[in-house]
């Protein structure tokens, strides 16, 4: 099994909006893509954290699980995951991501 977990920060205005607008927009999304995609096993995205022991601001956090790094791969290309990656770039400031086998 695979976890994917990725973490942002974002820019105070982007895409018309304010980072704190843009952030719910970006949690929906995430979370919607949950029973969307076959090799996505689970889903978890969060903004609420207790406590950082980064130099950066972290805004948003995700995690997935996925079968196999096959799985994973299908995922990081699926139409769905890419409509969110197109948004997600707009208003990003900082992106740090590690995939690990569990």
């Amino acid at each position: 099994m695979i976890k994917h977990i990725v973490w942002w920060s974002l820019k105070e205005e982007a895409a018309g909006a304010t980072a704190a607008e843009n952030c719910e927009k970006m949690v929906a999304m995430l979370r919607n893509l949950e029973g969307k995609i076959p090799t996505l096993d689970s889903i978890e995205v969060s903004t609420q954290f207790l406590g950082s022991t980064t130099e950066e601001p972290i805004q948003v956090i995700l995690q997935s699980t996925h079968n196999d790094e096959d799985g994973l791969k299908a995922y990081a290309v699926h139409p769905e995951h890419m409509k969110c990656v197109e948004f997600i770039k707009q208003i990003v400031a900082t992106r740090k991501a590690i995939d690990y086998v569990i």
